[in-house]
């Protein structure tokens, strides 16, 4: 690999024995790949965990004085605080783990979003800026929405690349890779953001890994409905890229979205395959349930607005709890604007900077049956002791005002 004069000088340590750690993680990586440089960068957003392995990497970096100096949100963490107040029964050493690794995050300079959702409101990158993010539902975003440019990273190079301000040259990052390769025609209606949602599941399981591009969109898709599809995508295939026909910048017409050559393969969707996947995701078709999870990906301001409109003078039923999953800086908003109080006056909550795949949600709600709009989140809770319904977010608020689903 080909490096730049003040590339080696950092190699060599020159700017500090924590760089020259980072960068070489990221010339193995871009040498794994076969790609022949770097390219500067200058934001980015890491996944960090208080898993073993996340853990000993921001430590031993830490210990060499290592530094971030470029944008750098973080994913979402366990809010031990938060879940404090509602009686969480989390084990002490776990909870000073957790605190332990959010101060390694802020000591190597990360910015504590804690939020699934970057590319809409903290860390949005320019058209065909070159970037370093590693949530799976922001990738494609990313790429297939904004135009810049990401691969999907992993936690420990999304960190290096925010300590060295470099990621090796490859992948997404090249225009003969972003071509897109299967034709996806879609022939359901997609009335409200829920229907994008199922569009990207079966699409992925329909299509397995690739790089979709779309006909038969509606022509002005809002940014709440793109996240969906980008979202659930990721839950049943592995795609980091997308076109959308019209409206994905690079992707004016089916031609240049697929680089001048034919599909390697061509699907249909259909209204009829949206609706078999929405009755095959949920786990029990009526009867009582225990709760209402929302917000996986994390919930916008104008999601959650929709459910304060829906909640005000309302309340829920006794029988079933609300939570609502969204970044710190929305919920800070919604108490602004006064949907906070509105939701938790009903008796529901926003659950500031978590994720539904974390185990505290494990104690909370082990052994109950709940109702989303995310299958995220029923995907993810499917190998725990908990059933789920899927439903749109309108209906999911009915259901947890009536106690009926």
């Amino acid at each position: 690999m080909k490096l730049s004069s003040y590339e080696q000088d950092m190699l060599d340590g020159k700017h500090g024995k924590g760089a020259a750690k980072a960068l070489r993680y990221q010339v193995d990586l871009g040498q794994a790949f076969n790609a022949p440089r770097m390219v500067e960068i200058e934001r980015v957003h890491a996944p960090l965990t208080h898993l073993g392995g996340d853990n000993w990497f921001i430590t031993d970096l830490l210990k060499d004085k290592a530094r971030v100096d470029i944008i750098a949100t973080t994913n979402p963490v366990y809010d031990a605080e938060y879940f404090d107040t509602i009686n969480d029964p989390e084990p002490v050493a776990n909870k000073k783990l957790v605190s332990d690794v959010k101060a390694r995050f802020l000591e190597i300079g990360l910015n504590p979003t804690y939020n699934c959702t970057p590319q809409l409101e903290a860390n949005v990158p320019r058209y065909n800026e070159t970037v370093a993010f590693s949530e799976s539902s922001a990738v494609p975003y990313i790429n297939g929405v904004l135009g810049a440019r990401s691969n999907r990273e992993s936690a420990k190079s999304a960190l290096a690349a925010a300590i060295t301000g470099r990621v090796p040259l490859h992948g997404l990052l090249l225009d003969e890779n972003r071509k897109g390769n299967v034709h996806v025609k879609v022939e359901a209606q997609l009335s409200n953001a829920f229907d994008y949602r199922l569009l990207g599941f079966v699409c992925g399981k329909k299509m397995g890994n690739g790089i979709p591009v779309f006909e038969g969109l509606p022509s002005k898709p809002k940014p709440e409905e793109l996240l969906n599809l980008c979202t659930d995508l990721n839950v049943s295939a592995a795609v980091a890229m997308l076109h959308i026909i019209g409206f994905t910048p690079e992707a004016p017409d089916l031609d240049t979205a697929f680089g001048g050559l034919a599909p390697e393969r061509t699907i249909t969707i259909s209204q009829q395959e949206l609706d078999d996947c929405r009755n095959d995701m949920c786990d029990f078709t009526s009867g009582p349930f225990d709760f209402v999870m929302l917000g996986c990906a994390h919930y916008t301001l104008e999601q959650i607005k929709i459910v304060a409109q829906l909640l005000q003078g309302q309340h829920l039923a006794s029988s079933v709890d609300l939570w609502i999953l969204s970044s710190p800086q929305t919920r800070s908003t919604a108490e602004e604007m006064g949907y906070l109080q509105t939701i938790e006056t009903a008796g529901g909550h926003i659950v500031a900077g978590s994720c539904s795949d974390m185990p505290v949600w494990d104690r909370i709600l082990s052994g109950k049956r709940g109702v989303t709009d995310s299958l995220k989140a029923k995907f993810y809770n499917s190998v725990k002791d908990m059933e789920f319904k899927i439903m749109p977010l309108e209906q999911c608020i009915v259901a947890a005002i009536t106690g009926k689903s």
